[in-house]
């Protein structure tokens, strides 16, 4: 039994096959709450585009280096350096499946944190 104190997750309903579905299932619109009823964090989301996905997985990496606080204790997080790794090869996978279909900028972004992800990882290495 879920706790009372926690926040209440999503219901997800199968419609299809449905001919007649509302465009918006009575279940979703009842389970929306107004906006300051949401969490902060839930409000204020940035909009998804390459620069922040490319942004998320950086800060995964440096999470999982151990350089980057647990936002629920406060205390930066136990080191995977394999996990630290992978997500570093996720964002040269990227990079090079991109590659002549970036503007300037997200290049540029991507470029620069891939060297300071690799140059951190080599130190995280180290010591």
């Amino acid at each position: 039994m879920p706790d009372e104190n926690q926040e209440r997750g999503f219901t997800v309903v199968d419609r299809r096959g449905e001919e007649d579905a509302p465009a918006q299932p009575e279940a979703s619109k009842q389970a929306e709450a107004p906006a300051q009823d949401k969490p902060k964090a839930v409000r204020e989301m940035p909009a998804i585009d390459f620069s922040t996905f490319v942004l998320s997985l950086s800060t995964s990496a440096l999470f999982h280096m151990g350089l980057v606080e647990d936002p629920e204790t406060g205390k930066p997080a136990e080191p995977n350096l394999p996990i630290a790794r992978q997500t570093i090869d996720t964002l040269e996978m990227l990079q090079e499946k991109t590659r002549g279909n970036l503007d300037e900028e997200e290049a540029r972004l991507l470029t620069g944190l891939l060297y300071e992800l690799r140059m951190r990882f080599v130190e995280s290495r180290k010591g």
